[in-house]
């Protein structure tokens, strides 16, 4: 795999840290706001929101753009976000400021994944998205739980300052290696209004729903995962860094995996997946006031969630093909339509007075919900596929004749 997709990935190591730190800190941040646990999880999906929104409007607004000046730029911006998180006086400037700074991450994810997806060897599309999805899974891994405590030992602010750091890093790397592109010209040329017809095929939205469902799935659960480890599984804040952590662990073991899975059996990939994801949720709610079970089952949850993320990303640029700079935006945006809904849908439960145990039960429907769409698509693409080969076999049926004909003549 090119150097610079790793590139790539040290970035979303940064944009993803600041994504799914707000898991570990909604304590100590809604006791220093003074807002409810369902109102600090709200951060999650104002980040979420940012990013449906930025991802396909700075894609079509970045299309003509040199993609490496498109990457610092929004990287330059998603770290002054991160400033202005830390210096936040009030809730409200803080939504804002995860709003901003999602904008930014949903664009530098779109076009990342066009480059990336571009620099790939043959037949590696799914490992070059696993390769920054892996960025992804190291930010849970060390990010995310550092993120924790610094939260609980230095402030939450700390963890934005950390961040702002690490997107300056991320930014000098970019700077230093990834290549430098200029936009095809002539036919090649983007033109947003070819691009935007891959949204009259069905299942280019088929496959926004499978995004969408797997990611509320997990991030219904996890928004919510700290004050289930202590509210209901009776552990001490201190143990939240770990578990976190671990599930860090299952996500990077998951998306490897599944980035070598997912090419081989694309389908296979996202079955398996998804039905695991949906039997350790199930087994979660059963399970989440033994304390062991509850650290086991968040390793388990990482692996299966992010065990799909390569296949479902390249399940879309499969479909949306003739437009891979959209076909990024849409997966992204797809991804974060799920992580809206489901720290809200999280939230809803928790305010009906069904807990966290109701929470892993609803986050399980969800999951089960994606597998049912993901037989949908594969249904559909086994029919598309039988029609490209009966209409081939037709046209080589009706051309022989007139071949012979011709010769005879």
């Amino acid at each position: 795999m090119p150097l610079a997709v790793y590139v790539l990935g040290l970035s979303v190591f940064a944009l993803g840290t600041s994504e799914f730190m707000l898991a570990g800190l909604l304590q100590p941040l809604a006791r220093d706001m003074g807002v409810s646990i369902p109102q600090a999880g709200l951060l999650v999906s104002a980040f979420a929101i940012g990013m449906v929104i930025g991802a396909p409007v700075l894609a079509g607004a970045t299309l003509r753009l040199p993609r490496r000046t498109t990457l610092i730029a929004l990287l330059a911006l998603f770290g002054l976000g991160q400033v202005a998180g830390a210096l936040a006086p009030t809730y409200e400037v803080l939504f804002a400021s995860r709003v901003v700074s999602a904008l930014a991450c949903a664009g530098f994810w779109a076009v990342g994944a066009a480059v990336a997806v571009s620099l790939a060897p043959p037949g590696a599309k799914a490992r070059a998205m696993a390769t920054m999805i892996g960025g992804l899974s190291v930010a849970n891994v060390v990010g995310v739980p550092a993120g924790a405590l610094l939260g609980q030992h230095a402030g939450w602010r700390a963890a934005f300052w950390a961040v702002a750091a690490l997107s300056a890093v991320g930014l000098a790397g970019v700077v230093a290696l990834v290549p430098r592109t200029e936009p095809p010209t002539g036919d090649d040329r983007p033109v947003l209004r070819r691009e935007l017809r891959i949204y009259r095929d069905g299942q280019v939205w088929l496959a926004l729903v499978v995004t969408a469902l797997n990611a509320a799935a997990t991030f219904c659960l996890f928004s919510y995962l700290s004050p289930l480890l202590t509210d209901t599984a009776g552990l001490t804040e201190s143990w939240v860094p770990t578990v976190l952590a671990l599930f860090g662990v299952g996500a990077l073991i998951g998306s490897v995996a599944g980035g070598r899975v997912g090419d081989a059996h694309l389908f296979g990939a996202m079955y398996a997946g998804m039905a695991a994801t949906t039997v350790v949720l199930v087994l979660l709610a059963l399970t989440a006031r033994v304390p062991a079970m509850a650290v086991g089952l968040a390793l388990l949850l990482g692996v299966t969630a992010f065990f799909t993320a390569p296949a479902i990303n390249a399940r879309m640029f499969d479909v949306a093909g003739a437009a891979p700079t959209l076909a990024g935006a849409t997966t992204t945006s797809a991804f974060n339509i799920g992580n809206t809904l489901g720290p809200w849908v999280g939230g809803l439960v928790i305010n009906a007075g069904w807990g966290y145990t109701g929470v892993a039960w609803v986050s399980a429907l969800l999951a089960a919900a994606a597998v049912g769409a993901t037989v949908a698509a594969a249904r559909w693409h086994r029919r598309t596929a039988a029609t490209r080969v009966v209409a081939g076999s037709s046209a080589e049926t009706a051309d022989g004749p007139a071949r012979v004909t011709g010769a005879a003549g």
